[in-house]
C-alpha cells in the first residue's frame, strides 16, 4: 500500500507522508525531528548545524514528555538513554527556554546514529522515494543539508496541514504508549466525540487528538468531495460520506442493517463548502473509490486508527486484511438501496 500510496500523488510531499504516517514506531524521536527539520526548511534555509537542528528536536520532547510517554509503558531505559536524560533535564530547560548543555550534549550525540539514519525508512528495507537532509563534515562540526523537496515541503501550501498532521499523529503514538489508554487504542480503537470533534479512547475516554487532523493526511491533504487541497484559509468540516440521515430513514438507528456510520471509515476531511452542498446525498462512486483508497492505507500503515477499521470490517462479516474495503463500501451502498 505505499506504493499504491504513493502513485495516487507521486510528490515529496507523499514521501514526507508516508515517512510520518506509515513508519513503525518504538519512540517518538521521528516527530521531533520532523518538527525540527520543518521548522528551518520553512526559513528556506538550504543548511543548519546539528546543534542548530537539536535545540527544537530535544525542546520538543521535553515538551511531550510533560504531558505523555515518548516511549512504550515499561520499555527499558538506561541510564544514557536519551530519553533519560531528557527527563532528568527537563525541568531545567523548560526554565531556562532551551536545552541545558548535558540535554544538548546528549542529542548531539544520539540524533545522528539514531533517528537520523531511520526517518526515510519505512520498513522491510524500503525507504520513501525522496531525501529531505543529507549529514556532512566531520565529528567536532556536523552539518545537515536541508533538500529542495524538503525545503518544498515545507514552504508548501499545505505546510501548515502537514505540521498539524505531524502533531496529530505524535498524539496518537504516544497515546498508544500510555499504560491503559494504549491497550485500549490497540484493542478497542478509538471513538469520535462530536462535540469536540476529537479522537477519543473507548475505554477511559482520554482525548487522543482532533478527527479531521488525523485523517487528512491518508488523503494527501485533500478534500475527498473536489479533491482540491484543503489550506489554512479554508473551512475544514467532518464529513460523513454516507449521510447520517441514512439511519433516521429506517425509522429508529437499530433498524439500520449497515456499519455504524458514526465511526471513523465513514468520516472524510471536506471542505465546508463542499460538505454544505452535498448535505445528505448518497456518495458519488469517484468518492468512494477514494474513500476504499484512503481506508485501505491507513489499515495497512502501523497507525492506532487501523484497529477501528478492522473492528468495522469485521462486524460486517469480513476477516480485516487489506482489500475488503471496496467491497464493503460497495455492501453498504446496496443497503442504501
Amino acid at each position: 500500500m505505499t506504493v499504491e500510496f504513493y502513485r495516487v500523488e507521486p510528490s515529496a510531499r507523499t514521501s514526507w507522508r508516508l515517512a510520518v504516517l506509515m513508519g513503525a514506531n518504538t519512540r517518538t524521536y521521528k516527530f521531533a525531528l520532523g518538527t525540527a527539520l520543518l521548522e528551518y526548511a520553512a526559513q528556506d534555509r538550504t543548511e543548519v548545524t546539528l546543534d542548530e537542528l537539536a535545540v527544537p528536536y530535544a525542546m520538543g520532547l521535553v515538551a511531550h514528555l510533560a504531558e505523555a510517554p515518548q516511549a512504550p509503558s515499561g520499555a527499558p531505559l538506561g541510564e544514557s538513554d536519551f530519553l533519560t536524560v531528557a527527563r532528568q533535564e527537563a525541568e531545567e530547560s523548560t526554565t531556562l527556554g532551551r536545552p541545558t548543555e548535558l540535554l544538548l550534549h546528549a542529542a548531539v550525540r544520539s540524533m545522528p546514529a539514531m533517528v537520523m539514519q531511520k526517518f526515510h525508512n519505512l520498513g522491510g528495507g524500503a525507504e520513501v522515494a525522496h531525501r529531505f537532509y543529507e549529514l556532512a563534515g566531520g565529528p567536532r562540526r556536523r552539518i545537515v543539508r536541508l533538500t529542495s523537496d524538503l525545503r518544498q515541503v515545507a514552504r508548501s501550501e499545505q505546510a501548515a496541514g502537514l505540521r498539524a498532521e505531524l502533531g496529530a499523529r505524535w498524539s496518537i503514538v504516544e497515546s498508544s504508549f500510555a499504560a491503559g489508554v494504549g491497550r485500549s487504542l490497540i484493542t478497542e480503537g478509538v471513538a469520535v466525540d462530536w462535540a469536540t470533534l476529537r479522537l477519543m479512547d473507548k475505554r477511559r475516554r482520554h482525548s487522543v487528538t482532533g478527527v479531521a487532523d488525523a485523517l487528512i493526511g491518508f488523503q494527501h491533504g485533500r478534500c475527498l468531495i473536489c479533491t482540491d487541497p484543503i489550506t489554512p484559509d479554508d473551512g475544514t468540516a467532518v464529513d460523513h460520506v454516507f449521510p447520517h440521515s441514512l439511519m433516521r430513514r429506517f425509522g429508529e438507528v437499530s433498524a439500520w442493517r449497515g456499519p455504524d456510520l458514526d465511526v471513523i471509515w465513514n468520516l472524510a476531511p471536506a471542505h465546508q463548502a463542499c460538505n454544505g452542498a452535498k448535505s445528505d446525498r448518497l456518495p458519488t462512486p469517484e468518492e468512494l473509490h477514494r474513500l476504499a483508497q484512503r481506508n485501505e492505507a491507513i489499515l495497512r500503515s502501523p497507525h492506532p486508527l487501523r484497529k477501528a477499521l478492522q473492528l468495522t470490517l469485521r462486524g460486517a462479516g469480513y476477516s480485516g486484511v487489506p482489500g475488503q474495503w471496496p467491497y464493503l463500501l460497495r455492501q453498504v451502498q446496496a443497503v442504501c438501496g
